[in-house]
């Protein structure tokens, strides 16, 4: 981007670490990198190290896909290959890749984890999903609504479903960029109690209550990665929180619909919701690829 430099913490493991300032300016280069369909040469030469202990479409794919346009390469490293703290201590795969690579991105089970690579490696570290966070998706997630309402300051996102790493990230998030958050789990599947007091979000266990006059409604599944063993009970302890048409109704006017994907129709949505005219979700799964070139670039370049 013509030598422009974006100064941010050397990592992004959550938002703990960053501003209202910093977050502004990725959303804003993003958004440019976006509109000029950017290609170049910022990252020739430099590599990032896929870590990854699950699976992903949106993850991989737009991170590789920004590295090529941006010039550099990525190398993808799954959990049969390395053995995250099986075969090899954190701290040792920390050490190694640092000599190979000129970044992390890592996706893993636990937040300690990607603490632990952050703190032994010398390189950035990109949390690209773990237990506790989600920043790249809350990045793209700010995109969409910057761009569905030309602006954040002020606008209400409803969080409809389980109070997970991505609803986590959102919170943090949220303060800084003056978004109002309404949260709406079923007893016992709340967020983290301190997210909620500093993002001054309104808590509820009624879908409804919080989606009235919402700007945006947001879900996720009710069953993540890693969870499988407790699905039967989720399934039935979310009944009431499918987000449809019904729920929809009840939005703004203009207000939309968000799912970071995978859908499971038939759960925590219906096909009609992701494809209906509210929907924003494959914008937000497109903003994934705009938000990584800017998170890239400002921690490599």
């Amino acid at each position: 981007m013509g030598g422009e430099t974006l100064t941010v913490p050397k990592d992004l493991l959550d938002f703990s670490a960053y501003g209202k300032e910093a977050v502004g300016r990725l959303l804003d280069l993003a958004g440019r990198l976006k509109g000029e369909r950017y290609r170049g040469e910022d990252l020739k030469g430099k590599t990032l190290a896929l870590l990854f202990e699950k699976p992903s479409l949106r993850t991989r794919t737009t991170l590789e896909v920004a590295m090529v346009h941006l010039g550099g390469h990525a190398v993808y490293l799954d959990q049969k290959q390395v053995g995250i703290g099986e075969r090899e201590p954190v701290k040792d795969i920390a050490k190694n890749l640092e000599r190979f690579v000129e970044g992390i991105a890592a996706r893993v089970h636990r937040h300690e984890t990607v603490e632990a690579l952050a703190r032994h490696a010398r390189i950035p570290v990109l949390n690209a999903l773990s237990d506790r966070a989600h920043p790249l998706q809350a990045l793209a997630d700010l995109l969409t609504l910057k761009e569905a309402f030309g602006g954040l300051e002020g606008l209400e996102v409803a969080w409809v479903g389980d109070g997970n790493n991505v609803l986590h990230s959102l919170l943090e998030v949220a303060p800084l960029v003056g978004l109002r958050v309404r949260v709406a789990t079923p007893k016992g599947y709340e967020p983290d109690p301190e997210l909620l007091r500093r993002a001054r979000a309104q808590l509820t266990h009624d879908p409804k209550e919080a989606a009235l006059g919402a700007h945006a409604l947001y879900t996720d599944v009710w069953t993540s990665m890693g969870q499988e063993a407790e699905r039967e009970k989720r399934l039935k302890d979310f009944q009431g929180f499918q987000v449809n048409g019904e729920l929809l109704s009840l939005l703004h006017p203009e207000g939309v619909f968000l799912h970071c994907l995978p859908a499971h129709y038939g759960e925590e949505t219906t096909e009609e919701a992701v494809h209906g005219p509210r929907s924003r979700v494959f914008d937000q799964a497109e903003n994934r690829l705009h938000t990584a070139k800017a998170v890239l670039l400002s921690l490599l370049k």
